[in-house]
């Protein structure tokens, strides 16, 4: 008797312990609701200068009157949660010029060069300041032709707005493929390690130019050329559709031949700094001695077994097996010693020596700190592969973190400590955080937006 009583004692205590789990997590939700909805409209920006459609904006002072590019992209994922919410028809109407606006202000700008800007702020001249070889830098992420399928999306389908920049579209990406792409592997490339969105990230941070086949490049990339088949389809154009389903059929191959770790059942950066595999003539050694004649390099980059946070969009971009998703949530998001903190998904293993929680602004740190979007996009690979548990945990976490915020800073901030969700640096930052809003609709069981 003794025994069932303490039995019955601990699932009584366990049953209340989720009851005031699943309570704080509603007070949270509200919390974020409440201090969302009513300023939303803030994002709104009317044309002005060099931004010659009107757009939106993150919503914070620190982002007033420019238009960055994976920031408009996810921005506005989330300002269509918050219409779905309370929008009236009105409202969803209205919101159309300014998100297509984001799309149309960069191609603007597009020729037949396909280079495109990462940020157009209101007094520059896009145009007039190109970099002298616009194909030795970075440019706009290979976000664009996604923002333009979710709009389209969006709007029943309906991609004649974009019909007449559809060929700088095309050109952005044939820049990508042409300057941006490793023939050898297959595998995309960062330039340089400017303005690519993880600043720090130790895979290309201070590497060599061109060197790093970046698994977070790539797997937007994969998604980019989907994207590209979506909408050549809805204008009709399926000629030109078929190429580009080819394209992210070789690159959904060449990720999984060379990032794709079995040892670690993790998906990695590559290193493409790799000398030509050519014989040498070294007389240092003898007369007209060729230097590896024997067995020369047969490997066409070299793996770089850097636990990054990025190594789970394989699952966001929908390039994992069920296999290799299996071992990735098991072995790497399960993981407390790694990525797994009370705050979320820690943006580089604490396992790794470079991690840090150090404050930065110029970079920005991604060595560890948690951001409401890797959190996001984790949560989006989980729940997309079947892993509900996992995803609703780490949705719970970001309502957590971000509720608490609000509550006692009244606003959210770039990024957090990992175990006490401290914030660490900028407040006021409000952007892709609040696709917390994504998360929280679908916790609710009550529509959700998500990126094309």
């Amino acid at each position: 008797m003794k025994k069932n009583i303490t039995i019955l004692m601990i699932l009584f205590l366990s049953s209340l312990t989720f009851s005031q789990g699943k309570d704080s997590i509603s007070h949270y939700a509200s919390i974020i609701k409440s201090n969302v909805y009513k300023d939303y409209k803030k994002m709104y920006r009317p044309s002005s200068g060099a931004l010659v459609y009107p757009f939106l904006t993150p919503g914070s002072n620190q982002y007033d009157n420019v238009l960055w590019d994976w920031d408009s992209w996810l921005s506005n994922i989330a300002l269509r949660q918050i219409l779905t919410d309370v929008g009236s028809d009105k409202d969803k109407k209205e919101a159309v010029k300014y998100e297509q606006g984001c799309v149309l202000n960069f191609l603007h700008y597009g020729e037949w060069d396909g280079y495109l800007p990462i940020v157009i702020w209101e007094d520059s001249k896009p145009r007039d300041i190109m970099p002298e070889n616009i194909y030795d830098v970075n440019m706009h992420k290979p976000v664009l032709a996604q923002h333009a399928a979710f709009l389209t999306q969006t709007n029943g389908g309906d991609a004649n707005w974009l019909r007449e920049k559809f060929y700088h579209l095309q050109a952005f990406v044939n820049n990508y493929k042409s300057h941006h792409r490793n023939k050898t592997t297959g595998l995309y490339y960062w330039q340089n390690d400017v303005a690519i969105g993880v600043d720090n990230d130790p895979a290309t941070f201070f590497r060599p130019a061109k060197s790093s086949g970046s698994i977070y490049l790539n797997c937007l990339m994969y998604k980019e050329l989907n994207a590209m088949v979506y909408l050549a389809n809805q204008l009709n154009q399926s000629e030109i559709g078929k190429e580009f389903a080819e394209d992210a059929k070789n690159l959904k191959a060449a990720i999984q031949k060379h990032c794709w770790d079995e040892r670690d059942g993790f998906f990695y950066s590559v290193d493409l700094n790799l000398t030509p595999a050519k014989n040498r003539l070294d007389n240092t050694l003898g007369k007209d001695f060729m230097i590896h004649s024997g067995y020369p390099r047969d490997y066409d980059c070299l793996i770089q077994r850097i636990e990054v946070w990025s190594g789970f969009l394989a699952l966001w971009s929908g390039i994992a097996t069920p296999e290799q998703a299996e071992r990735i949530v098991k072995e790497h998001y399960s993981n407390p010693k790694t990525f797994n903190s009370q705050s979320g998904v820690r943006t580089l293993s604490k396992m790794e020596k470079m991690y840090s929680m150090r404050a930065s602004a110029n970079p920005s740190n991604w060595r560890g700190p948690i951001w409401g979007i890797s959190n996001y996009m984790v949560f989006k690979g989980l729940k997309d592969y079947g892993f509900t548990a996992e995803a609703k945990e780490l949705a719970s976490r970001t309502i957590w973190l971000f509720g608490k915020d609000f509550e006692k800073n009244g606003a959210l901030h770039e990024y957090y400590e990992p175990e006490t969700g401290e914030p660490l640096l900028n407040k006021g930052f409000q952007n892709w955080n609040y696709l917390v809003l994504n998360m929280i609709a679908w916790m609710e069981g009550k529509p959700v937006i998500e990126e094309f």
